[in-house]
């Protein structure tokens, strides 16, 4: 056998689950699972890989020329791997639109791609949770969007000092934008430069507004605009989202913040960002409501609200807050041992026959010695040992034995299912 000197890394920003890793990431789909289908959401996915020129026009020129892993397919096309997946959805709704019931009420978890620099809480490779409503234009619908994030965090144990989500109106930026007499040419850039206000220091921020062609009064302006927490009251959207996220009971996680303005061109309505409120000063998820998304890419037009949310940093704030529990992919699991070559054929017919009631069970693939099988199980994160030995196999017994509880009982085999079952039982 050759051993290589040395080992071959990882590609850089990908990610590697081990088990334990594994047993996070199942347990936070299944919370996104659970509060999905909650609000009446059917799982969908799209294909990994894309023609670039489906994001070329609404994605982000940042997102397509630096943010996207593109590359040439053998026939010279240029495709990447998916970097996001409203566009596709996009797509698949136009491809079927004659076909489907409206509203779609559609999410997705799954595995997304962006070439960037890897850091806390931002990998290359992450899973991301995308849920949209299609074919319905209110601002209701928008609200119980939001509705769908603050039960998230509701569920996984968040509050909303640790976790809050903010909202703004882009068309309502947009207003008070022009009434400062700023041409509309210059909204994506100001846009942008609102998008970065706390990424920046204050001089940098008016220094930055001034090269985009901005006069000092419009910058006093604009940062007077940026800071008018009443301003919502203005929006006569953002006041029946307001009303309705009341009537949905979770206004408590929900505030209004005129900075948030996201960086996706296809919004063109109310959007929001949850915001880490303890000391990451880090956007968990981000979403909002899009008009032209649809039509865009050869569908009639179609209004929709949606977000996304990336596993990294989600997972990264519940660790932070103690809010992920002890998880085991064992814990219901059930360790077989076998005594002795001997008593192997039995302990193999045991394990078939537990596992035909619906126990999960782990045979030790060996004979050994008992105190290595059971610190085998400890290690595992198993709680019950079944033993078949000799003297059980003669009286046609099994011991069974709780790791947790140290206690142990000898019972008749065909009661070895209702004792486990009770030992596994929560408590």
């Amino acid at each position: 056998m050759i051993f290589m000197k040395t080992q071959i890394q990882t590609v850089k920003g990908t990610r590697e689950f081990y088990p334990e890793d594994m047993a996070v990431r199942r347990w936070l789909y299944s919370l996104i699972e659970e509060v999905s289908t909650s609000f009446g959401f059917q799982e969908y996915d799209g294909p990994f890989i894309e023609k670039i020129d489906l994001y070329a026009a609404k994605s982000g020129e940042e997102l397509v020329k630096e943010q996207a892993f593109v590359f040439a397919d053998r026939g010279g096309d240029l495709v990447t791997l998916r970097p996001e997946l409203t566009p596709s959805l996009a797509r698949m709704v136009a491809a079927r639109q004659n076909e489907l019931i409206f509203p779609l009420r559609w999410w997705s978890f799954g595995n997304f791609w962006r070439y960037e620099k890897p850091q806390k809480g931002r990998t290359r490779e992450f899973f991301q949770w995308n849920i949209d409503t299609i074919g319905v234009n209110t601002p209701e619908a928008d609200a119980e969007m939001i509705a769908i994030c603050a039960t998230f965090l509701k569920k996984a144990g968040v509050t909303p000092e640790q976790i809050a989500i903010k909202v703004n109106h882009r068309r309502l930026m947009e207003e008070k934008i022009a009434e400062l007499g700023i041409s509309a040419s210059l909204k994506p850039e100001v846009f942008k430069l609102i998008d970065r206000i706390d990424k920046m220091s204050g001089e940098a921020w008016a220094q930055t507004a001034g090269e985009i062609g901005l006069s000092e009064e419009q910058i006093t302006n604009l940062t007077t605009l940026v800071n008018d927490h009443e301003l919502w009251k203005k929006s006569p959207e953002l006041t029946r989202v307001f009303a309705a996220l009341e009537y949905l009971g979770v206004s408590g996680y929900v505030t209004y913040d005129p900075r948030i303005i996201r960086g996706l061109d296809y919004y063109t309505g109310t959007v929001f960002e949850a915001w880490d409120m303890g000391g990451e000063g880090r956007a968990v998820l981000g979403g909002g409501h899009y008009d032209n998304l649809i039509g865009d890419v050869g569908g009639k037009p179609l209004a929709g609200v949606g977000f996304a949310m990336g596993d990294v940093m989600i997972t990264l704030l519940l660790k932070k807050y103690g809010l992920v529990p002890e998880l085991s992919q064992n814990k219901d699991s059930v360790l077989v041992t076998i005594f002795d070559e001997v008593g192997m054929p039995a302990s193999i017919a045991l394990s078939a026959g537990l596992r035909k009631q619906q126990l999960r069970v782990i045979l030790y693939p060996e004979e050994g010695k008992l105190q290595k099988q059971f610190k085998y199980a400890d290690r595992m994160g198993i709680r019950v040992v079944v033993v078949l030995g000799p003297d059980e196999i003669e009286a046609g017994n099994v011991t069974i034995k709780d790791l947790k509880d140290h206690t142990q009982v000898t019972v008749p085999t065909e009661m070895a299912e209702l004792v486990i079952r009770g030992m596994l039982a929560p408590q």
